[in-house]
């Protein structure tokens, strides 16, 4: 599997997992890969765990990840097949969900290419 372009541009992963204790994996989808987080993982977790960041902000273009983890600012938002926005860093992740860096309702590039 060829490496994301992401990680062509020198960004490293910064969320290691350490160790998982019985805990049932979870597969979903973001920017078209299939993804495994774990049972009571939010989705910003699960997504920071396999990318250095969760999405490029619509203005500047760089890259996001999540700021207060309470759910008060905007910088973790992903969104849905629908186009809904999801904050990430309060929303517990599902199996199956299919998840963007960016609104598949209007046109633009994901953050992450496959």
């Amino acid at each position: 599997m060829d490496k994301p372009h992401w990680h062509e541009e020198g960004n490293t992963i910064i969320m290691h997992r350490v160790q998982e204790l019985d805990r049932t994996p979870i597969v979903f989808s973001f920017d078209g890969q299939d993804i495994t987080g774990f049972e009571g993982d939010s989705i910003l977790i699960a997504i920071l765990t396999r990318f250095p960041y969760l999405r490029k902000n619509e203005f500047s273009h760089q890259p996001r990840s999540g700021f207060c983890l309470m759910g008060a600012c905007q910088e973790c938002w992903v969104w849905d097949q629908q186009g809904e926005r999801i904050r990430s860093c309060s929303t517990p992740l599902q199996a199956g969900m299919e998840l963007f860096s960016t609104s598949p309702v209007i046109q633009g590039e994901p953050a992450h290419e496959s």
